[in-house]
């Protein structure tokens, strides 16, 4: 039961931080324009409705997973091990909405993209995800700066790199990896035999850093489409 815990944890960690990061940026966009802007105002407020409904939609997924719950019995361990995210629909085929919205909130993503789009397996492409979402999350709530950079490189089939960088303040103490964000990243890297690391930039600012690789035969499969 401690692994789907922590599965869980992770997911809920990730969609409501992402979604509060948000509502609060489109808040404050509403409250200090909602006399001179109403038009705007109305935009923010209409952005705020959409995100609070797809964090209700996504956490009433995470209890309807919790509520078909099996009694731990022999191979439980092993069904959680290769459990189903518990959002499947998500995956690096939507960073570019995530983009979109958190630059519509006020704080611009640039995405980069090397090496060409391929499927992925499901626990590396919601991971993927899941750590940039969670990465840009932060650079919303603590770096106070208007821009970030993602970069996802799949160039090399043997892996996905992914990085996310921020020219703000506050390096030294983001990268302490006292915040559950931090916690969860590590631990999606970890368990899929990655690497991962979190810590102030060269030239300031901070750097989020992910390698997943991908197993064998997804590589193989990739060779054979390619």
């Amino acid at each position: 039961m401690t692994a789907e815990r922590l599965r869980i944890a992770r997911e809920m960690h990730d969609t409501v931080a992402h979604s509060i990061g948000i509502i609060a940026l489109q808040a404050g966009a509403a409250a200090r324009v909602i006399e001179t802007q109403p038009v705007a105002a109305r935009e923010a407020l209409s952005s705020i409705e959409n995100a609070g409904r797809e964090t209700l939609a996504g956490l009433r997924r995470m209890l309807g997973a919790l509520r078909q719950a099996e009694p731990e019995g022999p191979g439980y361990a092993a069904e959680l091990a290769h459990a189903a995210p518990l959002d499947p629909a998500l995956g690096l085929a939507d960073v570019d909405r995530l983009a979109a919205t958190t630059t519509a909130a006020g704080v611009r993503v640039d995405v980069r993209w090397h090496g060409e789009p391929r499927p992925l397996p499901p626990e590396i492409d919601i991971s993927a995800y899941r750590i940039i979402q969670e990465a840009v999350t932060n650079v919303v709530r603590h770096a106070g700066t208007p821009s970030c950079r993602v970069t996802v490189d799949s160039s090399r089939t043997e892996e996905v790199s992914i990085e996310i960088t921020d020219d703000g303040r506050g390096g030294q103490q983001r990268g302490k990896g006292t915040g559950w964000g931090l916690v969860g990243m590590r631990e999606r890297t970890t368990l899929l035999h990655g690497d991962f690391s979190a810590g102030p930039g060269p030239a300031g600012g901070f750097r989020v850093t992910a390698r997943l690789p991908v197993p064998v035969p997804a590589r193989v499969a990739a060779g054979v489409r390619a």
